[in-house]
């Protein structure tokens, strides 16, 4: 058998002569039944143990490659992967009769697992929302299928047994799982650069917030119907045809009645400043 390295950043490999699948099933039936005669914390119980660990690494390979280009290194998936082996070692009954790679599978693929859904968000939310969009994911590819349709917020809550706001916060949790960074940039030869140098640009509208709360007491003071004249010119974006349409009168007067109620708050404008 060969022997194993690995450090902090490359973690174990592999090398020496790999055994044949009857070997390695040969070699596993008799380190467990020798395991098993073995006190435990004794040094050859533990011998025993890393032992077994060797021998199936080659199945946490198998098992972390499955998960291969979606975003977690390699090396992640087989440290990760090999926490499952090792728990499995730990918990496996050779007596059961049943073959210990079939045992372990689901233990090494549940650690991986485990591992993208804790670590693989960029926001940290709660574990609840995280088990609840993988809920989700689910029931909506199982819903299109039977509807011929993408399902509603409620026929999810429905399918799930939550209720609807539930689901919704649910998906809305799935933004948290991946992020943009402020240094991304496009690649694109006519990209301005990154996001972040997109941002914090002047906002034109912030001008005029001052303008707004100063002349917002004089307008107060104005009749209704030249308070009403100017809502539909400048915030309605009316024309003078159509706001004297609105209000019934000739489109000459509503001119005349603009122009003076401008001019007056021109002047109440200046005597303020």
């Amino acid at each position: 058998m060969g022997g194993v390295t690995g450090t902090p950043s490359t973690p174990w490999r592999v090398h020496g002569p790999q055994l044949t699948p009857a070997e390695t099933k040969s070699r596993s039936h008799a380190l467990f039944a020798e395991l098993h005669t073995l006190a435990e914390g004794s040094p050859e119980r533990r011998t025993h143990r890393d032992d077994l660990v060797r021998l199936h690494l080659p199945l946490v390979e198998h098992c972390a490659r499955r998960f291969l280009n979606r975003g977690e290194p390699f090396d992640d998936l087989m440290q990760v992967g090999t926490i499952g082996l090792i728990k499995a070692v730990d918990r496996f009954d050779d007596e059961r009769g049943v073959e210990f790679s079939t045992y372990a599978t689901p233990t090494i693929l549940g650690e991986i697992k485990r591992h993208f859904r804790d670590k693989g968000w960029a926001i940290r939310v709660p574990r609840r929302l995280q088990e609840l969009r993988m809920s989700i994911g689910k029931a909506s590819a199982d819903l299109s299928q039977e509807l011929g349709r993408s399902p509603t917020a409620a026929e999810l809550a429905a399918r799930l047994g939550v209720e609807v706001e539930e689901v919704l916060e649910g998906l809305e949790s799935a933004n948290a799982y991946a992020t943009l960074s402020l240094d991304a940039g496009d690649d694109a030869e006519d990209s301005p650069g990154s996001m972040l140098d997109t941002l914090g640009e002047d906002d034109e509208g912030l001008a005029h917030v001052e303008i707004r709360e100063s002349i917002k007491p004089l307008i107060e003071t104005l009749p209704a119907r030249e308070r009403r004249i100017l809502l539909l010119r400048f915030f309605r974006g009316m024309t003078q045809s159509q706001i004297a349409a609105e209000i019934g009168v000739s489109q000459m007067h509503v001119s005349r009645l603009l122009s003076r109620t401008l001019d007056h708050l021109r002047t109440e404008m200046r005597e303020v400043g």
